[in-house]
Formats: C-alpha cells, sequence, structure tokens
C-alpha cells in the first residue's frame, strides 16, 4: 500500500473518530442556551449534590408555599386578594402550623402515604396497595380524597372509586395537589410519570380532576432537568402537551400561556380573563352556584399565573399564586415546589427558609415521614427510577434517560350534565324528599361535619327514586369514614323525579345534615340576553 493511500485512510479513521467523540457529545450536553433539556432520546447529567438540593428545594417550597397561603384559603373566593392586604410570613409560622393545624399539610402527607407503598411493594405496587394506604390513614381529607376513602373502605375499588358517576368531586383539585410525589421520582421521565399518575390519580379523580395532578407531576419532572428560570414557559408549554387539547383542563391553562405572552407584566389582566371564562364548577356541589370553586383546572391557571408571572423569583410567585385566591395554599405551594426543583434548595432566599429548622424533623399527621424523611425518600426512588428506565448512577454523577412526553387519553366527567338550579330538600327526623325535573342530582353536606355530643353513629338509610329502591347508603359520622357526598345520582331519563330518601336508625344526639341538591339538565341554560 503506497504512501498516499496510507494517509488517506489515517484521516478517515480520525474523521470517523471525532464523528463519534462529536456524536457522544451531543447526546450528553444536550441542554439548550436556556438550561432545559427539549429533544427526545437525549441525556441529562447532573451531580448528586445537585440533585439532592433540587430535591429539597422542591419539598421545602411546597411546605412553605401551603403554609404561606393557609390563612386565606378560600377566603377570596372568585376573587383576588388586593395589594394593600398584608400576607405574613415569620420563622414561627412553620412552626405554629405545624403544631396548631396539622391538617394544613395535606398536599404532603397524601404524598407521602404514596411513597411509603413504594417504599414497601415497589413502584409497581397495584393501585389497590395505594388506595388502602391513606383510606386506613388517621390524617383529615375532604372533597374527592374522603369521597375516595369512602369509596374504598365500602368495597368500590379503584379506577370506580374516583369516576365521576362514582365520585361528584372527580373534578376537584386532590390528585393536583399531591401528584409531586410522582414527578420528583421521575426527573425528565415524563411518561414514567404518568404511569404512576394513571395508577393513583384515578383512585380520587377523574377528567380534568386527574389531569390536574398529570400536568404538576410534568411539571416537576421537566423542571428537575432544567437549571435556569429563564425556561419556566417552555416548562410550562410541554407539560401541558402532555394532557388532551381537547379537554377544558388545557384549553384553560393554554389561555393562560396566551394571555401572559400578550400581556407578560400585568398579571391581574390575565387573572380577570381567566376568572370570566373559566370559573364555572359544574361538578363539586359545594361549588356549583357559588363563588367557592375547588376545581383543578382553574386552581392550576393560578399555579401557572404564579409560575410565569414570577419570573422566578421566590416571593413573587408565592404571593401571585397566593392573591390569585381560591385554594390559596395549595397553589403556592405547587408554584414554589416547581421553581425549586429547577434552582434548588440552596437558591430559596432566608426569608422563606426562617422557622424551617423547627419544623424538619416532625412527622407529618397520621404518618411517620418527616421533610427529612421526605427528601431521602424521593431521592432514593428518582434513583432507582433513573436506572430503571436506561439511566446510570456512576461515581459523582447522574445520568438520566430523557423521555419525549406522550398525551394521555382524553376523559370527559359530567359529560352531558348542566346545573339547573339549587334546592333545599324536606327534611324530618327520619325522612329527607325532593321532586325535580332533568337528569340527576347531587345532595351537598357541609364540608366538615358538627357532632356536639362526640359521639359516633352510622346511620342506615335507603334513597328511592321514583318509588324504586336504588342504593342502600350507610353514613358515619366519624369524620374519617364519613360520605363527603350523601347523595346523588347522574344519568336519570330526562323527566320529573321523585326522590326519598329513608333514614331507618335515627339517634336524638346527631342528624344527617344537608345543605342543598344541585339539579342536573341534559341542555345548558342560555341567559336571553
Amino acid at each position: 500500500m503506497n504512501k498516499i493511500n496510507m494517509k488517506f485512510l489515517s484521516l478517515v479513521l480520525i474523521l470517523l473518530l471525532l464523528g463519534c467523540t462529536n456524536s457522544k457529545k451531543t447526546e450528553i450536553a444536550n441542554i439548550n442556551d436556556e438550561g432545559f433539556v427539549s429533544t427526545s432520546n437525549k441525556n441529562f447529567t447532573i451531580t448528586k449534590e445537585q440533585f439532592k438540593d433540587k430535591i429539597k428545594g422542591a419539598w421545602v417550597a411546597q411546605t412553605v408555599g401551603v403554609t404561606f397561603g393557609l390563612p386565606i384559603e378560600f377566603k377570596y373566593n372568585s376573587t383576588m386578594v388586593q395589594d394593600y392586604q398584608k400576607l405574613n410570613w415569620d420563622e414561627n409560622s412553620l412552626e405554629v402550623e405545624y403544631r396548631e393545624r396539622p391538617g394544613t399539610y395535606d398536599d404532603i402527607y397524601m404524598d407521602l402515604s404514596f411513597m411509603k407503598v413504594i417504599e414497601e411493594e415497589g413502584v409497581d405496587a397495584p393501585a389497590q396497595s395505594f388506595a388502602n394506604s391513606f383510606a386506613n390513614a388517621e390524617y383529615k381529607l375532604w372533597f374527592a380524597n374522603q369521597s375516595a376513602r369512602y369509596n374504598i373502605l365500602n368495597g368500590l375499588t379503584p379506577p370506580e372509586s374516583g369516576h365521576w358517576l362514582n365520585n361528584p368531586c372527580a373534578d376537584d383539585i386532590d390528585f393536583q395537589i399531591e401528584a409531586d410525589f410522582a414527578g420528583l421520582m421521575n426527573p425528565g421521565m415524563v411518561n414514567s410519570a404518568v404511569d404512576i399518575c394513571d395508577k393513583v390519580g384515578h383512585i380520587m379523580n377523574y377528567g380534568d380532576g386527574y389531569y390536574g395532578g398529570v400536568f404538576v407531576a410534568s411539571l416537576y419532572s421537566l423542571a428537575l432537568v432544567s437549571n435556569d428560570v429563564n425556561d419556566i414557559e417552555n416548562i410550562v408549554e410541554k407539560a401541558i402537551q402532555v394532557i388532551p387539547s381537547e379537554s377544558n383542563f388545557a384549553k384553560c391553562i393554554n389561555d393562560v400561556i396566551k394571555w401572559h405572552k400578550e400581556n407578560p407584566t400585568d398579571w391581574k389582566a390575565t387573572w380577570y380573563k381567566v376568572n370570566r371564562k373559566w370559573s364555572q364548577d359544574i361538578g363539586s356541589p359545594l361549588g356549583v352556584f357559588e363563588p367557592f370553586n375547588i376545581d383543578a383546572k382553574i386552581n392550576a391557571a393560578w399555579v401557572v399565573m404564579g409560575l410565569l408571572y414570577g419570573n422566578g423569583d421566590f416571593t413573587r410567585t408565592f404571593e401571585i399564586a397566593t392573591r390569585c385566591g381560591d385554594d390559596a395554599d395549595c397553589n403556592p405551594a405547587t408554584a414554589g415546589g416547581v421553581l425549586a426543583s429547577i434552582v434548588g434548595f440552596s437558591k430559596i432566599p432566608d426569608f422563606w427558609k426562617q422557622g424551617l429548622d423547627k419544623v424538619e424533623n416532625l412527622p407529618f399527621m397520621g404518618t411517620d415521614y418527616s421533610l427529612i424523611d421526605a427528601y431521602a425518600l424521593s431521592e432514593k426512588h428518582a434513583l432507582d427510577m433513573i436506572v430503571k428506565n436506561g439511566g446510570e448512577v456512576t461515581g459523582n454523577d447522574i445520568i438520566i434517560k430523557i423521555q419525549e412526553p406522550n398525551t394521555v387519553p382524553l376523559e370527559i366527567s359530567f359529560e352531558g350534565h348542566y346545573p339547573k338550579e339549587k334546592i333545599i330538600p324536606r327534611q324530618s327526623e327520619n325522612e329527607i324528599s325532593f321532586e325535580f325535573e332533568g337528569i340527576g342530582f347531587a345532595v351537598a353536606s357541609p364540608p366538615n361535619l358538627r357532632n356536639p355530643k362526640g359521639k359516633n353513629h352510622i346511620f342506615e338509610t335507603e334513597m328511592y327514586i321514583d318509588g324504586k329502591l336504588v342504593e342502600k347508603i350507610k353514613l358515619p359520622t366519624k369524620e374519617n369514614t364519613r360520605r363527603f357526598t350523601p347523595f346523588w345520582k347522574y344519568q336519570l331519563p330526562k323527566g320529573k323525579h321523585k326522590v326519598v330518601i329513608k333514614i331507618l336508625n335515627p339517634v336524638d344526639f346527631v342528624n344527617v345534615e344537608l345543605k342543598h341538591v344541585i339539579i342536573y339538565d341534559d341542555k345548558p341554560f342560555k341567559v336571553n340576553f
């Protein structure tokens, strides 16, 4: 072989080696100028210390956010908190809330119950294990969570326990505030996070209520593989692509994104637009015909507004998400947790960390886990999932194999059901009755039962519709086993109906307490002007 050919072959080999090397570099170093991984089949590398800092930050910011907003939770319904009202925060805020109102942290103790199942049974544990974890816990629950707890304790298994035909609160915020764990244990692996959401989220929610949790888990998952707050808009836009565009949830969040782009400096202008278009709640019986709104999508809109208009600043993010009103503790908790997943605990201002040392080791209500335990478990579960999904943990580096997110199937709760009127039922010691014209109803009860003498009782009832016995229902007065919405029925034939509920074992120390009945028709009412 002559020298010319040898030189040519040497040149070819060098070019091939350079190509392979550059290809490998491209595969790992795939973060764009804003620090966000935006391409499929790529890897994201982070040190163990950086990852640990992100996980800790997410849990701390979530805890701070819910504590910060709790004093005004549902005190500003369908209205914003004015600028002149000071929202307080000091070194005692966390400790006072922990010790005096431990039920504040349902956002967190539900996550911890699910994490305990994963720790004991693995990520492939059946949905029933996750359902049992909170159904039998001693902490307080409300709305879709308590409705699901009742369903589970009375033999209804997931996903039926969260379906709107069995859970009038199916579109409520519940899974949205407790899906953080799924995103945190799946950094950059949105589809793996959604797999967990599918199993856990349908225990208590369906449709837009389920989508709230999927969206939040996706936000966390994507935030963990970003290093720059300038990428928040990209994270939100990519996370909402996981939700079907035909759903009202996706339409609502996409409106927020659009209106923020049109007016990126005035969050109140966007608030008015969101409230005008998306403030209707047609499912949760306590919210229909009321300013009260625990619906997932509008509260998710306030989360997104906190993130987009907060511009990476923790104080602005907490303040805006809280001042949007409605579920004003859960929303800053979610927004703060996502922001901290990008920048980590070390970048949270000291102002928001004050008092943390007083509570970090305290277990949350109904659990054996503290914040310190949450950090460790999330990190452990995340490393397990990273390896399970083709990533690597080598030395001080974590290499995450990024997943290109898929869109979940379309689900619609209360399809074809439109609120028609609110009526007050006739009630005596042993009977409840009402008549209506429409296709369904849901009877609302106060969210917190009042039992002055503190005695527990299980009411045995029978529900008759048009003279036919349709269901035998037990109504425990014990808070953790109560049926949050006592009576409902959807998809009835359109027409006149009479409902009679017989109380078979009344007692003199407590009553079946009702507020009103929401009646549904098959067509929406239209204002004639």
